[in-house]
């Protein structure tokens, strides 16, 4: 019975020799340690169906980051009562901003979709001298974030109460300093994190001087 045994285990033994053999001169290192390799990819659609229409608000496109680019959202805007001395074109600009503000909807999270910018951002009064068209923020445009930079930029600019026509959309701080002309083009959109952070100077009568290049 030993001598059985031990011709069984001396042929097993050569079977898993032979193999190893067979194996190395494949080229393939065998391994009994299980490989993470992560969990898989999460995919998001980036799509939803528009809003319907309402009586208290105007259709815009909002915006929204997904997939860590840019994708407008159909929405109704709700817009408050006009106020004296404030005209259409900032009061959709406001609206507009809080629509950016608002944390998305459950099926707007669902769909992949988040915002970046902050609460409490607001259209201030312009002063005098700025060029037709110009919004002032409660915030310098630069100190934003530049993907939320990018999602004001490009939801102001797609607005035709807030923008006169296709081209840069003109943005301002609270402060004396002159706005600057700010685009939202197809790099911007689908990398919105790479958004410049400073734009273009724009002269009382609406020249743009070129602004210095952004310090390192």
């Amino acid at each position: 019975m030993a001598t059985t045994r031990t011709r069984r285990t001396a042929a097993a033994a050569a079977v898993l020799w032979g193999l190893a053999s067979l194996t190395a001169g494949c080229g393939i290192r065998a391994t009994t340690v299980p490989v993470d390799v992560g969990p898989a990819p999460s995919r998001v659609s980036c799509d939803i169906p528009a809003q319907q229409g309402s009586a208290q608000g105007f259709r815009a496109t909002v915006e929204l980051v997904c997939g860590s680019q840019l994708v407008g959202v159909e929405r109704v805007v709700p817009i408050a009562e006009k106020k004296p001395a404030q005209n259409p074109a900032l009061l959709a600009a406001e609206a507009l901003l809080e629509a950016l503000e608002r944390e998305p909807s459950q099926e707007e999270r669902d769909a992949g979709f988040t915002s970046a910018v902050p609460g409490g951002l607001t259209v201030t009064a312009n002063r005098p001298g700025d060029p037709a068209g110009t919004v002032r923020l409660s915030k310098k445009p630069e100190d934003l974030l530049p993907v939320a930079l990018a999602q004001v930029v490009c939801t102001l600019a797609g607005s035709e109460t807030v923008s006169a026509g296709p081209g840069p959309v003109v943005l301002g701080g609270p402060d004396a300093d002159p706005p600057r002309a700010w685009e939202c083009t197809d790099a911007v959109r689908s990398r919105p994190e790479s958004v410049p952070t400073l734009g273009e100077l724009v002269r009382s009568g609406g020249t743009p001087v070129p602004s210095p290049s952004p310090s390192g």
